[in-house]
């Protein structure tokens, strides 16, 4: 298997509604509220996706895994409220659009340059538990970030904790939530990691978004034994009653 790593942007503007239908199966239960129609749901976030911010994992060239990864004021969605209401219709999309708002958008009280949010990490379906996400989240965490940080992660989505833990990262916040029975699950987690407990390692060749970058094949870079299949953040767990946050679920 062979997988590499690049940046939305450099792949291009025909890429794009593959990387929403990676991003849209991956939350589809999360995303069930804008819509239980899989087509739609691709239709309705392929718009918004700021290309820039997001990197993806290929197998054999497609698109397989996605993450965004902003920092300080950046936005890895782009609103457009008309789009939305001709897709999901004019009373769901303005619902919608305001929900993606208020949950999607604007930046935490602590968001600084050289502070690195990796946020909707997943991988689609066919490629779920062979390690295509844990190889893309290990080369984002060469990029030249003093910290990194993953927010709202559900405490139920054990395979998810379980690898950023081995990848270095460690607990900084717990939230609790309300209607804990109902929602399936009781409080978000929030995890980071600094520099120098990711070793310090920066990507050759990195540039900040707005020009083009791309990594070597991993299975060349990491070498083909530590690319190994994993549950990881290829699994995304659970239905919510509570509306969709932008964590690394």
């Amino acid at each position: 298997m062979n997988i590499e790593v690049a940046r939305a942007d450099e792949l291009g503007e025909e890429c794009r509604y593959q990387i929403s239908e990676v991003l849209t199966q991956g939350f589809a239960e999360d995303f069930a509220f804008f819509s239980k129609n899989a087509k739609k749901l691709a239709d309705a976030f392929a718009p918004m996706l700021v290309l820039e911010c997001f990197h993806i994992a290929l197998v054999d060239g497609k698109p397989a895994a996605v993450a965004a990864v902003t920092e300080g004021e950046q936005e890895c969605f782009r609103l457009d409220r008309h789009e939305l209401q001709r897709v999901l219709g004019p009373l769901h999309g303005l619902i919608s659009y305001r929900i993606i708002q208020s949950q999607f958008m604007g930046s935490y009280d602590d968001a600084r340059d050289g502070l690195t949010e990796i946020a909707f990490v997943t991988t689609a379906p066919q490629h779920q538990g062979r390690g295509v996400a844990t190889a893309l989240m290990r080369r984002l965490l060469e990029l030249p970030a003093d910290q990194f940080v993953l927010r709202d992660i559900k405490d139920t989505n054990t395979a998810a904790l379980a690898l950023y833990t081995k990848l270095g990262f460690t607990e900084t916040q717990r939230r609790r939530i309300k209607f804990a029975k109902r929602a399936g699950f009781r409080a978000y987690v929030s995890m980071g990691l600094k520099r120098a407990e990711a070793g310090g390692r920066r990507a050759p060749g990195w540039v900040r978004p707005g020009s083009a970058l791309r990594f070597a094949p991993l299975a060349r870079t990491l070498g083909t034994s530590e690319v190994q299949p994993d549950g990881g953040a290829d699994q995304v767990l659970g239905p919510s009653v509570h509306p969709p946050q932008r964590g690394a679920w």
